[in-house]
């Protein structure tokens, strides 16, 4: 099965990063683009053949190791 994961800052956590990409855009051209937030992305292949227990041992992965929760929120979408 293979889970997908985004981590992203919080909204109300500065984020420089997304900004610096956001006037570069901007000094593009794009003048049409509002905001920019950076992330993470992981893509993680479980031997798990339960959409439930994949999801779970994929929530406890996010908690533990890929994001820091006291700033970063995630997603978890599960292909089963």
């Amino acid at each position: 099965m293979k889970i997908s994961a985004i981590v992203t800052l919080k909204n109300e956590v500065l984020d420089p990063q997304g900004k610096v990409v956001k006037q570069t855009l901007k000094n593009m051209g794009y003048s049409n683009i509002s905001d920019v937030r950076q992330g993470k992305f992981f893509e993680i292949h479980i031997k798990e053949k339960d959409p439930i227990k994949g999801r779970k041992l994929a929530e406890q992965v996010c908690k533990k190791l890929l994001s820091n929760t006291v700033i970063e929120d995630y997603k978890i979408k599960v292909d089963e």
